[in-house]
């Protein structure tokens, strides 16, 4: 079987090729049977052959090496950090257009690329700005003697050293995102207790936080989080720690987007195959508008509803969703915006037990 695009295009540059040298043949062939009909000498006929094909060889070689020449330079600019110059020409039927097209499409991914390490470290050193500032007028206060190491001031303190905590685990499995150095233990467990104790760790995690940062803490203490599993005695195979990255992270979502006093609610459904599950996280807030669904898990992405967040929220550090993305991706899942009347309705599929081949 061939490739697609492996035969001679009619465009294609080996076309043109052929095309020049059959052009060349037919003239030189011309020329001699005038020679041969007019008695003229061979030696002006090979001279005029020779000039007429130079000279239509140099118009097809200047349409085949002129975009070369830009690709060089725009591949040079790229190597040298400027990621925003294009490939003119990617619209040509030919190998160098589709030679421009690889090239510009290299070029938006550096420039994503590079446009991600920046929000990175932007984001990074906001994030470690507030609790680091916080903890050392905390420390100072009590170097001072302005206040005194009290249990409530080291509370404070404790606190702001947890947020650091969760900001950096946040950030090492973005690294291990990046490295694919994460393996799946997936097992089969119970569906209802296991949701039950993510679900109980996020009010514990709610109840006794007032300043948090990063992924699976929220803030909020008036969200009343329900939890809907059917059957009851329904059972899953995944891996239970990135299950719960998924699952906390999705909470944390919806109750900072939710109303005061509203209500959020995941729901657990057994999927089409074998131990297979269908997780659903609903909030009551103002949703995701259909044209930014597709960019909700993307790193840093925080949303452009206005004022998103409930009272208590800090806004994250945008990489919640993403983790959960990823951790989804892993178990060769699914997780999407669905549709709902009211707020936001994510849905997550996991595939269960891998069918057997052969």
């Amino acid at each position: 079987m061939t490739r697609p695009g492996s035969g001679l295009r009619p465009f294609s540059v080996k076309a043109k090729m052929s095309t020049l040298v059959v052009v060349s043949v037919f003239i030189t062939t011309g020329l001699l049977m005038v020679a041969v009909r007019t008695r003229t000498e061979l030696r002006f006929i090979t001279v005029f052959s020779v000039i007429a094909t130079l000279l239509i060889t140099q118009f097809v070689a200047h349409g085949l090496t002129s975009p070369l020449d830009e690709m060089t330079t725009v591949a040079r600019s790229i190597s040298h950090g400027d990621y925003t110059r294009r490939v003119s020409g990617a619209d040509r039927r030919d190998e160098l257009g589709d030679l421009a097209q690889t090239i510009n499409r290299m070029a938006d991914d550096l420039e994503a690329v590079d446009r991600h390490r920046k929000e990175l470290v932007a984001n990074v050193s906001h994030e470690l700005r507030t609790p680091i500032a916080a903890l050392r007028a905390v420390l100072e206060n009590v170097v001072d003697g302005v206040s005194s190491a009290d249990p409530e001031t080291m509370r404070t303190a404790l606190k702001q050293t947890e947020r650091l905590g969760r900001l950096v685990e946040t950030l090492l499995d973005l690294s291990r995102l990046d490295n694919g150095v994460v393996t799946l233990k997936a097992r089969r467990f119970e569906v209802w207790p296991y949701l039950s104790g993510v679900l109980k760790e996020a009010n514990l995690a709610a109840g006794h936080r007032r300043l948090s940062s990063g992924s699976g803490n929220h803030t909020r203490k008036d969200v009343h989080l329900h939890l809907d599993v059917s059957p009851p005695e329904l059972t899953a195979h995944a891996d239970a720690e990135r299950l719960h990255q998924v699952v906390a992270n999705l909470i944390d979502n919806a109750v900072k987007h939710s109303p005061p006093h509203g209500r959020v609610t995941v729901l657990a459904r057994r999927g089409t195959t074998p131990e297979s599950l269908t997780l659903e996280v609903l909030d009551e807030g103002p949703g995701i508008p259909e044209s930014e669904r597709h960019r909700v898990f993307e790193r840093f992405n925080r949303g452009e509803v206005p004022s998103p967040h409930g009272p208590g929220s800090d806004g994250g550090t945008g990489l919640g969703l993403a983790i959960a993305r990823w951790a989804v991706d892993l178990h060769g899942g699914r997780i999407g915006v669905a549709e709902s009347v009211r707020g936001c309705r994510i849905q997550v599929t996991l595939p269960g037990i891998p069918q057997q081949r052969g």
